[in-house]
């Protein structure tokens, strides 16, 4: 299969009609959104989805999240719309926020991985917007990758991944936050996080007044079935082996260096991320800039970008500083967890 890529010109209106007709045809395009690019599908036809978990490697079981264009659509994917979901969609849609909600018949199994749940997010990206307009169908659409790869930031990491396995890629330059979306279970008795996100736990509570967030995240049990993307299974992971080094900043610094140190005399290639203030703090190799805790948004836009360029150098072995476990940095520091197998050191 040829991939085309082409520019995600609003202007173009001849781009957008190449889309969207391969999407009703039941093909697959890759689309850019605020947080990582996706990849997507009719999500009304069972058969797409099974082209996605194809393309990507997922595991069937892992469901899909269906993006929509405006709020009214809701309705006709979900059994029920629950007052705290109506607060939730009037606050932060469109934007990087999912909800899960009973689904209709509708929905096919496979896009919802065999769940009676149905995950919905209504994207801020122009293009991801227009295109779904364009298409006139729900997309579905997980993160443009390889399953278990870092998720992709741009068109070029795209094109690593789904080169021949994808019939359009729609380059619309680097995206905005850099990880994924904040999903929000509002299907039991309290809403609960499934995975945290740029809309923060407090972001979630100030409007409902209550929220708590699902153990599975910090504790995965590979027996539990996921209730959404990203639960269950490896993700976010470089080919090298990332490991994560906590304690202050000094001590930090002193044990990469001396890990970095260890792992080049046995003859392997290392790299190290390390926050903006403490790179002057590392004298060995491959030493990369991941942005700063005083504004963590330079940390997630930049993460997925920096674990594929450890790629690129063929790091085996890759250390990272720890980021502050509130607000963004919680979410920075999932993703970081999860890429990292939980492997961390505590040095004080």
């Amino acid at each position: 299969m040829e991939t085309v890529v082409a520019k995600a010109d609003l202007e173009n209106g001849k781009v957008f009609q190449a889309a969207a007709e391969i999407l009703k045809q039941g093909g697959l395009v890759a689309f850019p959104t605020e947080t990582v690019y996706g990849l997507g599908g009719d999500a009304l036809k069972a058969d797409a989805a099974g082209k996605i978990y194809n393309a990507k490697g997922r595991p069937s079981d892992n469901p899909l999240i269906v993006h929509i264009a405006e709020t009214d659509s809701v309705y006709q994917l979900a059994a029920d719309v629950p007052e705290q979901a109506k607060k939730l969609m009037e606050a932060f849609w469109p934007g990087p926020l999912t909800i899960i909600f009973k689904k209709k018949k509708i929905v096919p199994d496979t896009t919802t991985g065999g769940l009676d749940t149905v995950a919905v997010r209504m994207p801020s990206h122009p293009a991801a917007l227009k295109l779904i307009k364009d298409s006139g169908v729900y997309i579905a659409a997980p993160s443009a990758n390889l399953s278990g790869r870092p998720s992709p930031t741009t068109a070029a990491h795209v094109m690593q991944d789904m080169q021949g396995r994808i019939d359009m890629i729609l380059d619309g330059g680097a995206v905005g936050i850099g990880i994924e979306s904040t999903i929000v279970d509002v299907t039991g008795d309290r809403p609960t996080i499934l995975r945290p996100g740029f809309i923060s736990a407090q972001m979630i509570k100030d409007i409902l007044g209550d929220v708590t967030i699902d153990p599975a995240i910090a504790c995965m049990d590979k027996n539990l079935r996921p209730k959404a993307p990203g639960m269950k299974y490896t993700h976010y992971a470089p080919k090298g082996q990332l490991t994560i080094v906590e304690g202050s900043r000094e001590k930090v610094a002193g044990e990469i260096e001396r890990l970095v140190a260890e792992k080049k005399k046995a003859g392997y290639k290392t790299a190290v991320l390390a926050d903006t203030d403490n790179v002057g703090l590392y004298s060995c190799e491959n030493v990369f800039d991941a942005g700063s805790k005083k504004n963590e948004i330079t940390v997630s836009a930049g993460l997925y970008a920096i674990l594929r360029s450890c790629d690129d150098i063929g790091a085996d072995y890759i250390y990272s500083e720890s980021f502050e476990e509130c607000d963004m940095g919680y979410a920075i520091m999932n993703r970081l967890i999860k890429a990292a197998g939980h492997r961390v050191i505590h040095v004080d």
